[in-house]
């Protein structure tokens, strides 16, 4: 059993150039995961179904991404504009899961 710490990567995906926001969240799991956490990356689930602010399905991958931040340690905050990811932060906050900003704030 990992007793790796639970890291959820926040961030912008669909706004601004979609394509560097999915490869700046893989890049910052991927560096996370090097640090010594389980990493969950939601930029990887445009993969299967993007999901387009506004719409019933951006909703629903919100929700599914609000399960996974329930049980994480912490999440992880990338700059830039986002609405979806302003929810995960503050639906972090209101459970007591510490958001951080950069990875040396982790350590």
């Amino acid at each position: 059993m990992s007793t790796r710490p639970r890291i959820y990567v926040a961030g912008p995906i669909s706004l601004g150039d979609l394509d560097a926001n999915v490869r700046e969240g893989i890049r910052v799991g991927l560096d996370l995961l090097e640090a010594g956490y389980a990493p969950f990356i939601p930029h990887l689930s445009h993969l299967v179904s993007p999901a387009v602010a506004g719409t019933e399905q951006y909703e629903k991958w919100l929700d599914l991404d609000m399960s996974y931040i329930s049980v994480c340690d912490a999440v992880f905050r990338l700059p830039g504009a986002s609405a979806g990811a302003d929810r995960e932060v503050a639906f972090a906050r209101s459970l007591g899961i510490p958001v951080y900003g950069s990875v040396a704030d982790l350590k």
